[in-house]
């Protein structure tokens, strides 16, 4: 086993696990290595990170590499629930919020973008609003 230290293009820094050099690459060209953090398949290898007795087995270590999995898929379905359930507002979010919240426009179940400073405002004025994390999809 091979453990790399991988990198998407928003800057998160992770590690995972490969079975040797060629699967990573394989595996990479494939957009099957997603970045935990963000979900982007575009992931670059650094160096190779130090093997370091850490306690932790093995075993428990594939286990949360498959609890990781796990998660990304959670998030996935959570956002083709959205996509199939919610109507698309883009950046206008904020904006369709408030006219939700005030009764200006018809009652709906919106999704898009926001500033944190947009979202912090909504919560302030109490619109109700989520932040979900966002993860490519298989299709992406």
């Amino acid at each position: 086993m091979i453990v790399y230290d991988l990198g998407c293009p928003e800057g998160h820094v992770f590690e995972a696990w490969f079975k040797d050099s060629a699967t990573f690459e394989k595996q990479a060209r494939q957009g099957k290595v997603a970045c935990p953090t963000c979900g982007a398949t575009k992931v670059t290898r650094g160096p190779q990170a130090t093997n370091i007795a850490t306690g932790v087995s093995r075993e428990k270590q594939v286990k949360a590499a498959e609890q990781q999995a796990e998660m990304r898929q959670a998030l996935r379905e959570l956002r083709k629930t959205v996509e199939d359930n919610c109507e698309h507002v883009g950046d206008k979010f904020a904006e369709e919020a408030r006219k939700i919240h005030y009764g200006e426009t018809q009652a709906r179940a919106i999704y898009g973008e926001t500033t944190p400073e947009e979202a912090k405002a909504l919560d302030e004025e109490g619109v109700p609003v989520a932040r979900l994390p966002w993860i490519e999809r298989d299709d992406d």
